[in-house]
């Protein structure tokens, strides 16, 4: 081979190496590019994800509408009617207990309406029956004679009161009870107990349940 074409031989292989190391070049460059792009892709696709991630939290915080004025005039006159009704239940229980209130004071009233009368009687009462106790064994004289008619009056008396419920309350040899006794008098008594009613100095009396003068009576010590 003569030196012209050793020369182009090699040129000619140069020229291919040349171009072998500008492809590798190129392919190299297209592979970041393609690493590049692919990278912005997912970037892109990230920011994406985070765009969606956020559309909650956006809507979380959306702004809410006002309430319309029809419907928060009806929660107030609900409200109002509630509050109404209420008084009105309290107002029908306050009457309910009044009526209860009156209808014992009334009854009440009626039960005891006699008491300041008989109150007023029972010293004349006391007056018949001292005059009646002056009468002695014989019947036959004239005291006795004119204490008939204060005995009959006496004995009708009696019987009108009974009529109403006023009754004589029992003393005599029964355990002194503060509630119908006042004691005015003790003494010591042999074969008697202490505590007992041994004298009644005053008669007392009941208006239906209720002790309206007490009997005055004499204690054993």
């Amino acid at each position: 081979m003569d030196k012209k074409e050793l020369k182009k031989h090699e040129e000619h292989h140069e020229h291919k190496h040349h171009d072998k190391h500008h492809d590798y070049k190129h392919h190299e460059h297209d592979c970041k590019c393609h690493e590049k792009h692919h990278e912005h892709e997912c970037n892109c696709k990230e920011h994406d994800c985070k765009c969606h991630e956020e559309k909650p939290h956006e809507k979380h915080h959306e702004h809410k509408h006002p309430e319309p004025p029809h419907e928060k005039r009806i929660r107030e006159l609900e409200a109002h009617i509630h509050e109404l009704e209420e008084k009105n239940l309290r107002t029908s229980a306050e009457m309910i207990n009044f009526r209860k209130r009156k209808e014992e004071e009334t009854t009440r009233l009626l039960k005891y309406s006699n008491e300041g009368l008989v109150k007023e009687l029972l010293p004349v009462l006391d007056n018949f029956e001292r005059a009646i106790d002056m009468d002695d064994d014989n019947l036959e004289d004239e005291v006795s004679k004119f204490l008939q008619g204060f005995k009959m009056v006496y004995c009708n008396f009696v019987n009108i009161l009974n009529s109403y419920e006023i009754k004589e309350i029992e003393s005599l040899n029964k355990p002194f009870d503060p509630t119908y006794h006042q004691a005015v008098m003790t003494e010591r008594r042999v074969g008697v107990e202490p505590g007992i009613v041994i004298e009644v100095m005053q008669k007392g009396y009941m208006l239906k349940d209720k002790v309206i003068r007490p009997a005055m009576v004499k204690v054993s010590e």
